[in-house]
């Protein structure tokens, strides 16, 4: 369990796959609470099933905070702000729908916001990772053909001389 949560916060401090995963970890996190309250499920029931398919052992730690802190009356907004696992929008748009009674539409404006991210992010990624795929499989069919042809020229120089 410690070795899982640290790996889990590794990926999301990743160089590269970092943002992406933490982006697809708010997106999961933000759609599954918004799904779950506007079905009429319980606070505390939501983000207990929340906590259970995170699939982030960071978030779901964030998101057992944010569970004991609405146990006990508080709002949601704060512990989210402890956690340092949620931008300042997302807290901001939470604490709005909180305010205003609009939870689940707030949550799922975030989770298309940030599965809009996650698309982007994807593409561009691809789109940067096909030059460096082209420029490795060159690579390697040269040292193929290099491979293959030093042995002929050397028998070739050994036959002339």
């Amino acid at each position: 369990k410690f070795g899982s949560y640290w790996l889990d916060f590794g990926k999301l401090k990743a160089p590269v796959v970092g943002p992406l995963v933490s982006k697809v970890s708010i997106s999961r996190f933000s759609r599954t609470l918004g799904t779950l309250v506007s079905s009429g499920v319980p606070i505390l029931q939501a983000l207990t099933i929340v906590r259970e398919t995170s699939g982030n052992m960071v978030v779901a730690r964030a998101v057992t905070m944010v569970h004991e802190s609405v146990k006990e009356g508080d709002t949601i907004t704060v512990p989210l702000e402890t956690s340092k696992v949620f931008p300042p929008m997302v807290i901001s748009m939470i604490d709005v729908g909180e305010q205003t009674g609009a939870l689940p539409e707030m949550l799922m404006r975030i989770a298309d916001n940030f599965d809009e991210e996650v698309d982007n992010a994807v593409a561009a990624l691809t789109s940067l990772l096909e030059p460096i795929m082209i420029v490795f499989l060159a690579v390697i069919v040269g040292s193929i053909v290099i491979a293959l042809f030093l042995p002929l020229i050397k028998l070739i120089d050994k036959l002339g001389g």
